[in-house]
């Protein structure tokens, strides 16, 4: 049981890992660390849909923000990956892709 959930933990680290350049926009971010899980086009997979419709587009910025830089339930914290800024540009993006859907 130990070794299923260390395997675990390494698998999602190494999903959530990656080199950036510190002004990457929010579409290179998203496609680099969210489109795993939450698909190209936003449409969700492993994780829940995030564009226009979807329960995130009712939350404000501040939630949006809080969830990607501190994870929550599955989804990893990326404050440890990403700058304040990038997960702003991250937020900028899903909210253009969200008004254009």
């Amino acid at each position: 049981m130990r070794k299923a959930i260390a395997l675990l933990v390494m698998i999602v680290a190494t999903g959530c890992s990656t080199n950036l350049a510190d002004d990457a926009s929010g579409p290179e971010i998203y496609s680099a660390l969210c489109s795993r899980c939450h698909s190209s086009d936003l449409s969700g997979g492993i994780g829940p849909s995030l564009g226009a419709g979807s329960d995130l587009a009712e939350q404000p910025d501040s939630y949006v923000t809080q969830t990607i830089s501190a994870g929550l339930g599955r989804m990893p914290a990326f404050r440890f990956n990403l700058s304040e800024p990038q997960i702003e540009r991250v937020v900028e993006y899903l909210r253009a892709q969200q008004a254009a859907g």
